[in-house]
């Protein structure tokens, strides 16, 4: 299973979540934002998967992908209690 970090590490896996901010989005809707190839765009959306930072619900053939919230507030709530030197 790949970290929080590993799905955020990469400049692509980071856009596609800004994307994700403002809603839910198909597979195909996600990559016309990039000049990547579909595959490479799909390969960068599994390791978010993979990192539980996005969802993906498949209906048909269409997959949509969304925010994982939960993954991110805790990711922000850790991070604040480093940063102010406490335990989580």
């Amino acid at each position: 299973m790949k970290t929080v970090w590993e799905g955020m590490s990469d400049v692509t896996r980071r856009k596609i979540l800004t994307l994700l901010r403002n809603g839910s989005m198909t597979a195909g809707e996600i990559c016309s934002y990039f000049d990547s190839r579909p595959a490479t765009i799909s390969h960068h959306l599994s390791i978010l998967k993979e990192s539980n930072l996005v969802t993906a619900e498949k209906k048909a053939q269409v997959i949509t992908y969304s925010l994982n919230v939960d993954v991110l507030q805790s990711m922000i709530k850790k991070l604040t209690a480093f940063i102010n030197n406490r335990n989580v």
